[in-house]
């Protein structure tokens, strides 16, 4: 089975469940927002809820990915930067815990975090984002060493931030023959890096992932008409249409991948583990059917919980139910 490494923004996911509000008229959070938030507030926040009951998860959307390909049974690597901090360091270990090598560079600012309150009626998630280290991860960090020993790379959109560094992370890819995938993110870095991206996609990546939002914003088309045009211009384009299953093309060959029914509470992480399956199926040599079911079925699961973490007991059914997926496929 192939390898996998992949390069993105190295954010730690800190969901607390709150008793009530008090937080977030604290500081100033709508319910159901994502603000940004500098360092100071980042860390201010962080030091309360440190005493709640939390659940703490290396994120980001490349990090996702691979901790699905690792949990899969796949040899998985990741490039980021965090902080020399405690989060920092979880990040690390929770990597390492979920069977990743980690490559993960220090930066000057404290590591990157997702803090997550979860407030009732109703579970409504508000999102205080700070990048931190994140951001500082740069085109002259990655050395080519770090990308050796792997088949596949897998770029996270959201780097775009710095098109130098994805461009570089592209440039060692194909160099060593490695088959690039890359997530579009959103649709509104696709808007605000249109030309650049459609170099990236043209010359070096060999797999696109993208929402209907996103394809769209990359064709300016519904999602079959965008998944045909994005297939013209790499091996393999797979577009996500939410509740309603993907689209998956390569040359001639075209399928629609039907949804798996689930009780959807929270929409985190899904296109990631859906990546994660997908690629998990590539590595193997499955057919492209094969591998939508797959990215589909462990989609279905994440949408079940909330945030972008499966118990050990959910990965036991996931994995079972992959190698049934593949028998009958």
């Amino acid at each position: 089975m192939k390898s996998i490494i992949g390069i993105g923004n190295a954010l730690t996911d800190v969901l607390a469940v709150m008793p009530d509000t008090s937080l977030l008229a604290k500081y100033n959070l709508p319910a159901g927002s994502m603000q940004w938030v500098d360092s100071k507030t980042a860390q201010t926040i962080w030091e309360e809820l440190k005493v709640h009951d939390l659940q703490i998860v290396p994120g980001g959307s490349c990090a996702n990915t691979i901790t699905g390909t690792a949990l899969l049974g796949m040899k998985s690597g990741f490039v980021g930067k965090v902080g020399d901090d405690d989060l920092g360091f979880l990040f690390r270990q929770g990597q390492v815990k979920n069977g990743i090598t980690p490559h993960l560079l220090t930066g000057e600012k404290r590591s990157g975090r997702a803090m997550v309150f979860i407030t009732p009626p109703n579970a409504e998630r508000t999102f205080a984002d700070y990048m931190g280290a994140a951001l500082e991860l740069s085109a002259d960090d990655l050395k080519e060493e770090f990308f050796q020993g792997y088949d596949m790379l897998h770029i996270e959109g959201y780097l775009v931030q710095s098109q130098e560094l994805v461009r570089r992370a592209a440039e060692i890819g194909k160099k060593l023959g490695m088959t690039i995938s890359i997530d579009l993110a959103s649709y509104n870095v696709v808007e605000s890096n249109y030309d650049f991206l459609h170099d990236i996609v043209e010359n070096y990546v060999d797999i696109v992932f993208a929402n209907e939002s996103e394809a769209k914003a990359f064709t300016h088309k519904a999602p079959e008409d965008a998944l045909d045009d994005i297939a013209k211009v790499c091996e393999i384009a797979v577009v996500k249409i939410g509740a309603q299953g993907s689209y998956v093309k390569s040359g001639d060959e075209k399928f629609r991948i039907a949804p798996f029914p689930a009780k959807a509470i929270d929409a985190t992480g899904a296109g990631d583990l859906f990546a994660a399956g997908f690629l998990y199926g590539y590595a193997r040599g499955l057919e492209l059917e094969i591998c939508g079911e797959i990215g589909s079925y462990i989609s279905s699961r994440i949408v079940e919980v909330i945030g972008s973490k499966l118990s050990d007991t959910a990965w036991e059914e996931v994995t079972a139910k992959v190698a049934e997926i593949i028998s009958e496929g």
